[in-house]
């Protein structure tokens, strides 16, 4: 859409059929203010809904979608019911909006890519489905053909820039043969999925209902939550048409202990090894078959050359830990409109995607090396919820400063061009993975310091955080802004409806 809203001219292409299923569904603030970013840029008025939970509700009540107003974690062990402390030590709550009109979504996939499909064809996009395609060569000027086969009818076409959009191990790394690249310091990791019915919400379970003492700072089953266990995590996802996305990701050697390559037998096993979750999925059925991926991790060698681009998710896919799925990929959308839109000279495009695919790589990198640290901080849930403030801190300050005119920007996803937060990571993994985590708070503390205008590593909040304007003001120095203009900021925006500063 970005393209044709540019003049060029193109054609997209799908192997199989919308809607169709697929994976990857829970947005964040920072991705959902790219996507009202480029519609107001390019002029997609019709992407803006989508941004928020409630225009979503009242714009396209027919595209499925869930509510997430935060992020849920709970420790488990195995054998054992879930039980915690007043002071939450097997727990982290973190608002990432104030209310459920401005809050973010979990995206029903085959809804909501039939949908931008169709707005797309509306644009005037070509578009060609069921549809088979062969590079057949790319000449010394970027310039690719392709050769593209639709039943019985076969046409070649020639363009300047191929986008790859097709996700791991996709067109482009089969084509020209592409190799992959083993994410450093990572274990390796399985995952098994699927849809259901029924699942029960945590609030409603007995073992969860210390974690309702005091006023949570959002319904927790509204939210991405996480089972956490020695090994790996489980996601649970809602839809508002009664469907929960739902799996787990893990180390190998957890996937072989409960055999899940069995599919629905290793879900049920090791669904038995976790007795508070097993409860909650106690009347679950499954919508569709369960899906077995024996290695989940993925990297390219590279990502760009003379005509083509991946996007970050056909580069690389880590772990749907924190969301970062979406957001790496619409950065990288967002780099591609800016190549386009400076010139469509070969040489341009070229000096562009060089660029493009430098950056696509490292922010892969840098997400791997965060969240093989926090997968490390299972077996120390003390660790895990201190180090992903990091995490947090990151997301938050890169939200604001894109919200605030005149605010210091992050140029980098989860904060890596800041020199004493890239330090931080750093450092306090190392704690992490020597198991020397005894004044890990402190020192992630400090670590964040720069960045953190949202309250985080607070032990007066006891693991549980909610939204507080208020830390933005009060932070309003680390984006270069006054506290009085941001606060009027603030009073005047539509996003920060009902918080008061």
């Amino acid at each position: 859409m970005i393209a044709k809203r540019l003049g060029k001219s193109v054609l997209l292409v799908e192997r199989g059929k919308h809607p169709r299923f697929a994976i990857g569904e829970s947005t964040s603030p920072l991705a959902n203010l790219i996507i009202e970013q480029l519609a107001d840029k390019y002029h997609l008025p019709r992407l803006k809904p989508l941004t928020t939970y409630g225009p979503w509700q009242r714009t396209y009540s027919d595209i499925a979608c869930g509510l997430k107003r935060g992020f849920s974690y709970f420790s488990h062990e195995f054998g054992k019911p879930f039980h915690d402390t007043d002071d939450h030590h097997r727990q982290l709550l973190v608002a990432a909006n104030p209310n459920s009109e401005t809050a973010d979504t979990h995206w029903y996939r085959q809804d909501v890519d039939h949908f931008f499909q169709q707005e797309a064809i509306v644009l005037g996009v070509d578009y060609s489905d069921e549809t088979a395609a062969n590079l057949l060569g790319t000449d010394d000027e970027g310039v690719s053909r392709i050769r593209f086969s639709k039943g019985p009818v076969i046409w070649d076409v020639e363009c300047n820039l191929i986008v790859d959009a097709s996700g791991p191990r996709g067109f482009l790394s089969r084509e020209l043969g592409i190799p992959e690249v083993e994410l450093k310091d990572y274990p390796q990791t399985a995952t098994l999925f699927s849809h259901f019915e029924g699942v029960e919400r945590v609030e409603n379970l007995p073992d969860f209902a210390n974690c309702m003492n005091g006023e949570v700072p959002f319904p927790v089953d509204d939210a991405a939550l996480h089972h956490v266990f020695d090994g790996g995590w489980i996601w649970v996802l809602r839809f508002n048409n009664g469907i929960t996305s739902a799996g787990v990701a893990c180390e190998t050697r957890i996937a072989e202990r409960f055999g899940m390559a069995d599919v629905e037998a290793g879900w049920h096993r090791f669904l038995k090894s976790l007795p508070s979750v097993a409860k909650q999925f106690a009347n679950a059925k499954h919508t569709r078959p369960f899906i077995f991926s024996p290695k989940m991790t993925y990297r390219a060698e590279r990502v760009v050359g003379k005509g083509w681009a991946m996007l970050p998710s056909a580069a690389g896919f880590v772990d749907p830990l924190f969301s970062t799925g979406i957001p790496l990929t619409l950065l990288g959308i967002e780099r591609l409109g800016e190549i386009l839109g400076g010139g469509s000279r070969h040489q341009e495009l070229g000096d562009g995607l060089a660029e493009y695919g430098r950056i696509t790589l490292e922010e892969i990198d840098w997400t791997a090396k965060f969240i093989g640290n926090c997968c490390a901080g299972f077996k120390d849930f003390h660790a895990f919820q201190e180090y992903s403030m990091h995490y947090f801190a990151a997301a938050s300050y890169s939200e604001m400063a894109r919200r605030l005119p005149g605010a210091n920007r992050v140029r980098r996803y989860l904060a890596s061009d800041r020199p004493d937060f890239a330090k931080s990571v750093a450092r306090n993994g190392d704690f992490i993975r020597s198991r020397n985590t005894n004044n890990i708070a402190d020192s992630i503390r400090a670590g964040i310091k720069t960045i953190n205008i949202a309250g985080l590593s607070d032990p007066a909040k006891r693991q549980w955080y909610g939204v507080d304007l208020q830390d933005v003001v009060n932070g309003a120095g680390k984006l270069g802004l006054e506290p009085a203009i941001v606060r009027e900021l603030i009073k005047n925006s539509d996003w920060a409806d009902g918080c008061r500063v």
